[in-house]
């Protein structure tokens, strides 16, 4: 099996918040985790949604929610003042615990102040688990499960003016935000809080987070965040001001994000895409594998 020990570095300070899913190991003061270096060496389905359960799992942890973890269900619940960040993201249920489990996430929300999600993937059990959830009143729809083989990524054409620079610092942290608020989920409230938790989590080369920014003619304009977890680079909070879009600058904060991760030995991509943003995911090579439903419920939920 092609899979590499990828050395982070030494970490000298910021809260590192855990990845989950077993992708992080402690070797002396360094910190090092595994990649997966050909995408015939994974189970496709898996490693999409692992990441993406140590995505939400790693964010809600900064944001200090509640979890749940046992063989039923797995949860993080009060980090984050958005919907979709106050998750349900592994369900395993015995057809007569699954309305008792619903209810608690409903009761844990409500006790918590916060709206919610269930994230439905292909294995979350039973498989009527969507239906019983929109009976309990949540509301939603599905998101592209997209993967690629990051040694196989086209070239693309160069966009003219166009600057990306890692964030490597809170000043660049700021231009994230000015962004994120402007082109991305629920605006400022969300852009202020993924700030917040990068700020907790830590910038650098031991962290499991590349953020990065581009410029055009010295305005930021992008962003792109690549997350390392269960072998493979997630790419996430990809966002272009409005203004800006149909450039083809978020293809290139993308490629850009995912060709660093590559460097690193990372030979395989996934990622959840809206809709909208399909498109310029298959021009870098990505594919539809499967679909999540993202469903939410409560106060503030989209």
């Amino acid at each position: 099996m092609g899979v590499l020990d990828v050395d982070l570095g030494v970490a000298e300070g910021g809260a590192v918040a855990e990845a989950a899913v077993g992708c992080v190991r402690q070797i002396g003061h360094a910190r090092t985790i595994r990649a997966v270096t050909s995408i015939n060496d994974v189970d496709p389905v898996r490693v999409l949604e692992d990441n993406k359960v140590a995505f939400l799992l790693a964010l809600g942890r900064a944001g200090g929610g509640t979890e749940r973890d046992d063989t039923t269900a797995t949860w993080t619940i009060g980090g984050s003042p958005i919907a979709y960040h106050n998750a349900v993201v592994r369900a395993d249920l015995p057809p007569e615990f699954v309305e008792d489990v619903i209810v608690q996430s409903q009761s844990v929300m409500s006790d918590l102040g916060v709206p919610g999600s269930w994230h439905v993937g292909p294995s979350m059990r039973p498989s009527d688990l969507t239906d019983t959830l929109r009976f309990h009143g949540f509301a939603g729809g599905p998101e592209p499960g997209m993967i690629a083989d990051l040694n196989e990524m086209p070239e693309l054409e160069p966009v003219e003016g166009l600057h990306i620079e890692a964030v490597v610092d809170e000043a660049g942290l700021a231009q994230y935000e000015g962004v994120l608020s402007q082109g991305f989920g629920e605006g400022p409230t969300e852009a202020a809080w993924v700030r917040e938790m990068y700020s907790r989590i830590g910038l650098g080369e031991y962290v499991l987070w590349r953020h990065y920014v581009g410029a055009l003619d010295d305005t930021p304009v992008a962003t792109a965040t690549v997350f390392f977890a269960a072998d493979v680079a997630g790419l996430y909070f990809v966002s272009t001001l409005p203004a800006f879009r149909g450039r083809g600058i978020g293809a290139a904060i993308s490629r850009t994000a995912l060709v660093a991760a590559r460097d690193l030995g990372y030979g395989v991509g996934v990622l959840g895409s809206s809709p909208m943003g399909k498109r310029v995911y298959e021009r870098l090579g990505f594919r539809e594998l499967c679909s999540i439903e993202v469903l939410e419920w409560g106060t503030g939920a989209r």
